[in-house]
């Protein structure tokens, strides 16, 4: 069993994180400073050493040096992203910015272990398996990702060709689809995965920096630059960049990226030599990059050099049967984290996770999980605890669409009715396509068991129009 130390000043964060490491078949220490480490532990027999950047006395990187040789995972806020990348340069393995998922963390050790040392890396985990307990969804192999909906196995397949070759990838999804997962899975499964994978969000940083973040500065280049100091691109070199929410780099800074794509080359603010730099740039963004070009907002030859390969992420209302899957996992996850055993979704509010259309994508069906876990008295978790603006009249439950009582599984009868065996999104669509020329829209939601307004935002969800014949008939 592996064993890892951690130094964390933070008493909550060390406890929780020990926590979530023994879940996942770890052996944890654990210390408070680099000087308690020193005093309670010999520090190069442990096999993975994760440490926070800044701490009292000593940093963290003072690890690095104290571990003679074993791997050191550092853990910074984005502010000090580029403190981060400096440690990496003193020989820190990776890092990890603040607030990170539980599933990040499991694969970053996961990752670390694997490549490091003889002792064997779990793989990771959303919460330990109780007796009785349906088996948690499972990521999709070496990519990481939670699903099995067609749109995201055919991803899963781009993903496992493009992954080996240098070319440029642009991701497109909407916020909160998980394109960072996407980038980390290309990185993971290419010849760089040893090497450094750089996360930048344009968004984040000010345009004002966003060029010295970007391609580094020169000792005067600007007032406070009182010092040289490399940029991002640079310390990607050898691995990978990844540029979330790329749309939102101003046109300085687009002209600068396009030469690294054209020449392998980054020149620092205020200075006029160049470097050759190898990096394998992935971009993400949730706007048309397309559109913007045409409109003078965004370089179009730019634009051109990164659509190489594009990658679509499906939104999660567009996923099917993944929602409850994802939703699951964060379940035990969350639950875990809080030590509540037993806890549920109810009939209502699994009705309402399959239904909503989740605007904000994953990112907002984990906040929901999250908040009803918490506010939940007893095991099962009602619908209106997961704050998601749905009307629970609107909610047309599984037992309801397939004409089954609460609770009673669809088992093999003589009398068997195909349509059990379809999915809700598929029975809905068999459904209204069966009888929507002979039935109002009214009739229609009146047998589904919805409303008019529910109705139709199933079909603009699944793309299927009215026919002309029924809107007469409304009339």
């Amino acid at each position: 069993m592996p064993h890892i130390l951690i130094v964390e000043d933070e008493t909550i964060i060390r406890s929780a994180l020990r926590r979530l490491l023994e879940r996942n078949q770890y052996q944890v220490s654990e210390a408070g400073s680099v000087q308690e480490a020193r005093e309670r532990f010999s520090i190069p027999s442990f096999d993975l050493i994760v440490s926070d950047l800044r701490l009292p006395g000593a940093p963290g990187t003072e690890l690095i040096g104290l571990g003679e040789g074993k791997p050191v995972l550092i853990m910074t806020s984005y502010a000090s992203l580029r403190s981060a990348v400096d440690s990496m340069k003193m020989g820190a393995v990776d890092y990890i910015a603040k607030p990170f998922d539980h599933d990040e963390m499991l694969q970053a050790v996961a990752r670390i272990l694997k490549d490091r040392g003889p002792a064997v890396a779990p793989a990771p985990s959303a919460a330990p398996a109780k007796a009785g307990d349906k088996p948690a969804a499972a990521a999709n192999g070496e990519i990481g990702i939670i699903g099995s909906c067609p749109p995201m196995l055919d991803l899963y397949g781009k993903i496992r060709k493009v992954a080996p070759t240098d070319s440029n990838v642009l991701i497109q999804g909407e916020s909160g689809t998980g394109k960072e997962l996407v980038a980390r899975a290309l990185h993971n499964l290419s010849r760089r995965a040893k090497a450094t994978m750089i996360s930048v969000n344009c968004a984040a940083i000010p345009e004002t920096l966003i060029e010295s973040e970007l391609f580094g500065h020169e000792k005067g280049a600007f007032t406070g630059a009182s010092a040289g100091r490399a940029g991002l691109v640079e310390a990607a070199d050898g691995g990978t960049l990844f540029l979330d929410e790329i749309g939102e780099l101003p046109l300085e800074a687009q002209a600068r990226l396009l030469r690294v794509l054209q020449e392998g080359e980054i020149r620092r603010v205020g200075s006029v030599q160049s470097q050759k730099v190898d990096v394998r740039l992935i971009a993400a963004t949730h706007r048309d990059l397309k559109t913007l070009a045409k409109n003078g907002q965004f370089r179009e030859d730019l634009y051109y050099r990164l659509h190489v390969i594009a990658l679509k992420l499906p939104p999660l209302r567009e996923r099917g049967a993944d929602v409850s899957e994802i939703a699951g996992v964060f379940l035990a996850r969350q639950s875990a984290r809080l030590g509540r055993s037993g806890m549920r979704f109810s009939a209502e509010a699994e009705s309402a996770i399959r239904h909503y259309s989740w605007p904000g994508n994953v990112r907002e069906l984990e906040n929901a999980v999250e908040r009803s876990v918490i506010l939940t008295e007893g095991n099962d978790i009602p619908a209106d605890l997961l704050g998601i603006d749905i009307e629970l009249s609107d909610l047309a439950e599984a037992d309801d669409f397939l004409g089954l009582p609460p609770q009673t599984s669809a088992a093999p009868s003589a009398s068997h009715d195909p349509t059990e065996d379809l999915s809700l999104e598929d029975y809905f669509q068999h459904f209204v396509l069966e009888h929507q020329d002979h039935m109002t829209e009214t009739e229609l939601a009146r047998k589904l068991g919805v409303s008019r307004k529910c109705l139709w935002e199933r079909r603009q969800r699944l793309g299927i129009p009215r026919r002309k014949s029924s809107v007469a008939n409304e009339s």
